[in-house]
């Protein structure tokens, strides 16, 4: 059973995916936030490829901001390891506010470009 909210988020993720799309040259940044962790991938949709990820699963605990922040970290440390500079990124339907602006700004930091 999904609730109201959810089915707003999977609406929104749908619109936005019609406009963004990743290529070799600019891969796909998308990000997942559950109640406790995040997650985010950079994907090339043409072959359908995941070509870095990161997650807060092994990360000690803290306040969930920080966490996003730190997955971002390392996820762009992963990301320019596999030879990414520029990515599009995908917001998956969440407000670009709280976790999601802390990780991508942490990206940006790290030395993505989005």
């Amino acid at each position: 059973m999904t609730t109201k909210k959810v089915e707003r988020r999977i609406k929104i993720k749908f619109r936005i995916r019609k406009r963004v799309n990743g290529t070799a040259e600019r891969p796909r940044l998308s990000v997942f936030r559950s109640n406790k962790q995040i997650y985010a991938q950079v994907i090339n949709d043409v072959e359908g490829k995941t070509l870095a990820a990161a997650s807060s699963l092994g990360l000690e605990k803290m306040p969930k901001t920080e966490q996003a922040q730190k997955v971002g970290a390392l996820l762009a440390e992963k990301a320019k390891a596999a030879g990414v500079e520029t990515v599009v990124f995908d917001r998956n339907g969440y407000l670009y506010h709280g976790r999601v602006q802390a990780f991508a700004d942490a990206a940006r930091e790290g030395g993505l470009k989005f």
